[in-house]
């Protein structure tokens, strides 16, 4: 036993114990540093599932709302999101809440994504006139179309 005591006094004394320490946590630093780094991944993947799935849950429910206007309906669905989360103890950053809750319009069904064809449009235009920038109070009223411009 007196010599277990002795070997185990000489690993400490003699330093062997700490350069086996030292070159251990050489090897194993990277090793847990990337189980972290994998934990994490793994946490915020599952944030996100959670934080689309709750996207398209408060959009689906907001969609058919009449009394609201749609830029209202999208700080309703922000607030909500953003809300429910922050209960939950999720720390979401509120751009990526608002990224969730644009695509989830653009998915929900409810929602028209695509102009329809027999959309009008309106604008201005100049015809075949180029204007210097100190002569645009100069342009002339024949020079300017108003109306319907073709889809084509």
């Amino acid at each position: 036993m007196k010599m277990i005591n002795d070997i185990a006094y000489w690993f400490i004394s003699s330093g062997t114990a700490t350069v086996l320490f030292i070159f251990a946590w050489k090897y194993l630093k990277p090793v847990l540093e990337v189980k972290k780094l994998h934990a994490k991944t793994l946490q915020e993947k599952e944030v996100l599932d959670v934080l689309e799935k709750l996207a398209n849950t408060t959009v689906t429910s907001l969609v058919s709302n009449q009394a609201l206007t749609g830029h209202d309906k999208f700080k309703e669905a922000t607030k909500i999101v953003g809300g429910t989360l922050a209960d939950k103890g999720f720390n979401v950053n509120q751009t990526t809440v608002e990224h969730a809750i644009q695509s989830a319009y653009e998915k929900n069904d409810l929602t028209p994504t695509n102009p329809q064809p027999n959309q009008v449009k309106t604008g201005v235009t100049v015809t075949n006139v180029t204007i210097p920038t100190d002569k645009i109070e100069d342009i002339s009223a024949g020079q300017i179309k108003t109306g319907v411009i073709n889809n084509d």
